[in-house]
This record gives structure tokens, sequence and C-alpha cells, in this order.
């Protein structure tokens, strides 16, 4: 298992209120990152381009917010024209997801479906982070 420091590489700060010794677990399941959702896919998707050493931007930040950057050993395929579901990722041994407030998302081998997260008000909308 890898720790919080490590995974982070210096690609993003760790804030001060997570540990940078901490353990980040591979889960398998469905997880949670502020205004991301990473869900397990059903059955393994065509396979996508190769996760580069910087990472991928998955949602850039808006509005002042943070990136959520997907990191690892993997493939990815984002994909276009869809509000919410933003692309699928191939996990060959592990990959995270890093950002600068909730820190990381590790997931063990297989595939993921990663999407924005929505939530009902007046009206359906995505959640913003």
């Amino acid at each position: 298992m890898r720790t919080l420091e490590e995974v982070m590489g210096g690609r993003c700060e760790i804030p001060a209120h997570l540990v940078a010794d901490a353990d980040v677990p591979l889960c398998a399941g469905l997880q949670r990152q502020g205004d991301v959702l990473i869900r397990p896919a059903r059955k393994s998707a065509k396979p996508g381009v190769p996760i580069p050493s910087e990472g991928v931007a998955v949602v850039r930040g808006e509005s002042g917010g943070n990136t959520h950057l997907l990191v690892g050993a993997g493939t990815w395929s984002p994909v276009e024209g869809d509000l919410l579901q933003l692309g699928v990722v191939n996990v060959e041994s592990d990959c995270y997801l890093l950002h600068p407030e909730h820190g990381a998302q590790g997931m063990a081998p297989g595939s993921y479906i990663i999407s924005r997260q929505r939530e009902q008000a007046d009206e359906i909308r995505r959640v913003q982070d």
C-alpha cells in the first residue's frame, strides 16, 4: 500500500488536515470524491489511451475550484458530449484520483466509470466542488 505522500508525488500539495504518511487503500467498489463519482463498470471497456506520467485532468477546477487528476497504471477513455459521465478508466495495477482538498482515492485493478455527481434542488444540476 502506498502513502498519500507517495501517491500525490508533488502533483498536489497535501492539505494540512490530511496525514502525509497515511496509507491510501485500493478500493474496487463505489467511491466519491467531492463532485466526482467512481463506480465499477459491469464489463471491461475497450482500451483507451495510456495515462501519462503527469496524469489526466478528468475534471478541471471550475470557479476557482481544484482539478481532479487521474494518475497511475491504466488507460483512460474519455466520453464526449455527456453532461455527467466523464470516461472509463481501465486499471492495470493501481490508479488514483487526486484532489488538493480531498487527497487521493485508490482504485484496484478493474474497469471504472468516472462521472460527475448531480444534486436535486429546484432542478437537477451537477454538483460543483
